[in-house]
């Protein structure tokens, strides 16, 4: 008789962990967001790096990560010419493959590089990288993240040589995050179109969608029942 009432007791438990088992453990479109999104400027052709992850090539619009917008970004390529000493020491030590700096996505000002990157809601850190072939230390412009200016007034490198700027705690409230590549005269530069080599979007532990912080919490509240 103890043994029936112990399964009856315990049978709303069992439902409850099972309901739970069906919402978080079970992938849904609603909870498995993007966390990595990578680009790489001047092609429309992906890449897979040294350590295995994916670029998508950035001239293209309406893609499953997102793509560029209004406007159709221009390329060039310095494919050919070697990096500085220094660029190349410095692409190692943040780990990035040096195919990513052979091409660049640019606007001619006053049109500006813009994307979209369907995120998922969240807080993510950018990485904004970029070569200088063409205007070494002669073009400016703004770099802007969710309509915020994160960098002002930037002016691109020497010749042969790379920046990697990272921008961190950008939060995203509706879903997708936009970046955008504005040319600013404040600079006094004679070279205002903007451009970028790669881009690099990764989601901060815990913050999106479905995270392991609010799944965690959720358990912790089941296997009360359980007590």
């Amino acid at each position: 008789m103890r043994k029936g009432k112990f399964i009856f007791f315990r049978l709303p438990s069992l439902i409850v962990f099972g309901l739970f088992l069906f919402v978080f453990c079970v992938p849904s479109p609603v909870l498995a967001k993007m966390k990595e999104i990578r680009v790489w400027g001047g092609t429309g052709e992906d890449h897979k790096d040294k350590k295995g992850r994916k670029w998508y090539g950035a001239q293209k619009d309406k893609q499953k990560w997102g793509g560029f917008v209004d406007l159709l970004p221009r390329t060039a390529s310095a494919q050919g010419t070697p990096l500085t000493d220094d660029a190349e020491k410095l692409r190692k030590k943040h780990g990035y493959d040096e195919e990513l700096f052979f091409h660049v996505s640019w606007a001619a000002n006053p049109a500006t590089v813009k994307y979209e990157f369907k995120t998922g809601k969240g807080v993510f850190d950018v990485t904004y990288m970029v070569r200088e072939h063409w205007s070494p230390n002669n073009r400016g412009y703004d770099i802007i993240i969710e309509g915020d200016i994160v960098e002002k007034l930037y002016v691109t490198p020497g010749k042969g040589e790379i920046d990697i700027k990272e921008y961190k705690k950008i939060d995203v409230t509706d879903g997708s995050m936009e970046v955008e590549l504005k040319g600013n005269a404040a600079t006094k530069k004679g070279d205002l179109n903007p451009m970028f080599s790669a881009l690099e979007v990764l989601g901060q532990a815990g913050t999106a969608v479905g995270s392991a912080g609010k799944l965690t919490a959720t358990w912790g509240t089941v296997k009360q029942g359980f007590r």
